[in-house]
């Protein structure tokens, strides 16, 4: 959800995003605002890969990643974590811990949570761990002993919204008014602030983690997601995160710069990845799963949605998340089981509001809606080239609205147009038949397999 408050290009366009504050004179200084980033799949981040989508034929996520937690036993708390954290503090594995409140971690705290340990997130007080600016989470779990934040509602009750989730605020560029902005979900407005000038800030670590039935919320367009990332930075590690069954997003980012692969998204109600206010990171290997009875009844719910800003759709910096190798299973299994689905479901993607993108090598099957480029801003970056969709599938069911140029104003002033754009980049649109010869099992919903089939049409044609 939003707050107010808070391609491959050409060879020539390379470099790192700047973001600086600079003085004119000694006299007058003044903050140059950050400018949008010109990052390219070339990039070193990008394992360069033949597949197209987040699995090649080997399960990433086996081991880990747990698809059906309602059915999984967990021991009894045993300890509480509740309050402020102002000192360097590291949990204890052998014990499970019950997170009661808000936790805030302050600015020069470093909470550790070592591998393997379990947290039950406290639903009567809507449990949330806030990172606040100055201050890291250290959660490192491995494959054998993941990190798992979970519900404290006994198996067979849990839902999402058991408790808050987990945010991370800090302290690199956004394009909110004034650089600076106060995260959503409830948040105490003196230390919920993000954003600033050090793109290269550090949060810490979330590496082997699962986020299960978090996502509360407190009002319309003022939640806690899965995982929040406002304003992170690059000094930041995301790695091998599985958010599942969210009350509200499962990742929403706020501004900020930070990268990650692995992340899955399972199960939530709202959107499975949702970009805001200048966010400029990169993201490989993603993979998200809808449940095609669970949807935002308040909104609409998207595989990607991504806004710049609400307001100015042309603030700088832009909205510019570069992506490959992504997987996105919408909640339409099949024809017969479309009118089955809630209503609430809609976009593959949903491109808006401004928002600039790279988004390359990905698939996305089983949608209502496919491809949605909406407003002129959003639609003139594709066409002067400083956003590129190239080489990607795409599978959806309702008849016209495969690909959709919407908006008050759309810069695709026809949908053929964008058409001729889609089908020029190498972008392909699939049959029911041609989809399900793609991944091996993507519908389940207790045990997934979104490798790849034998023959597979994504086994090849990734570009960098």
């Amino acid at each position: 959800m939003k707050n107010l408050k808070s391609q491959f290009l050409v060879a020539s366009l390379v470099g790192l995003s700047a973001f600086t504050a600079c003085k004119k004179d000694s006299s007058d200084p003044i903050v140059e605002p950050p400018v949008d980033n010109t990052e390219t799949l070339a990039n070193s981040f990008f394992d360069k890969v033949a597949y197209k989508g987040a699995f090649g034929t080997t399960d990433w996520s086996a081991g880990w990643a747990n698809y059906n937690p309602q059915q999984t036993d967990y021991p009894a708390t045993t300890a509480t974590l509740s309050g402020d954290i102002t000192t360097n503090t590291t949990l204890d594995a052998n014990k499970v811990y019950l997170l009661s409140g808000f936790i805030y971690v302050k600015a020069g705290a470093t909470l550790t949570i070592p591998a393997g340990t379990v947290l039950r997130g406290d639903k009567s007080s809507k449990a949330a761990i806030i990172v606040t600016q100055g201050a890291k989470l250290i959660a490192e779990g491995t494959l054998a002993k993941p990190i798992i934040f979970t519900s404290n509602v006994a198996k067979g009750s849990r839902a999402p919204g058991d408790w808050g989730g987990i945010i991370l605020l800090g302290k690199a560029p956004n394009n909110i008014p004034g650089g600076v902005g106060t995260i959503e979900g409830g948040v105490d407005n003196t230390v919920g602030v993000h954003g600033g000038t050090i793109a290269d800030d550090n949060s810490g670590t979330l590496k082997y983690v699962r986020i299960e039935y978090p996502g509360i919320a407190f009002q319309s367009n003022n939640e806690i997601n899965g995982l929040t990332l406002g304003s992170v930075g690059t000094g930041t590690t995301l790695d091998y995160i599985q958010v599942a069954f969210s009350g509200d997003d499962s990742f929403e980012w706020f501004g900020g710069t930070v990268n990650a692969k692995h992340l899955i998204s399972t199960s939530n109600v709202d959107d499975s990845f949702d970009f805001d206010n200048g966010f400029q990171g990169k993201l490989q290997f993603c993979v998200g799963q809808r449940d095609p009875k669970l949807a935002d009844q308040a909104g609409q719910s998207n595989g990607i949605e991504s806004d710049n800003s609400e307001q100015v759709f042309n603030s700088s910096p832009r909205t510019r998340p570069v992506i490959s190798n992504m997987t996105i299973v919408g909640p339409v299994a099949n024809l017969a089981a479309l009118a089955t689905v809630d209503a609430k479901h809609e976009h593959a993607n949903l491109w808006r509001r401004g928002s600039k993108m790279v988004l390359g090598n990905s698939v996305f099957i089983g949608f209502k809606y496919g491809l949605n480029i909406r407003d002129k801003e959003t639609g003139d970056a594709l066409t002067d080239g400083t956003s590129i969709i190239s080489n990607n599938i795409y599978q959806s069911y309702v008849a016209n609205f495969d690909i959709i140029a919407s908006g008050s104003t759309p810069s695709f002033t026809s949908v053929d147009l964008l058409k001729t754009y889609f089908t020029a980049k190498g972008n392909v649109s699939l049959t029911e038949a041609s989809s399900q010869t793609l991944l091996n099992s993507p519908f389940s919903l207790t045990a997934p397999n979104f490798t790849l089939k034998s023959g597979s049409a994504a086994a090849t044609g990734a570009a960098f």
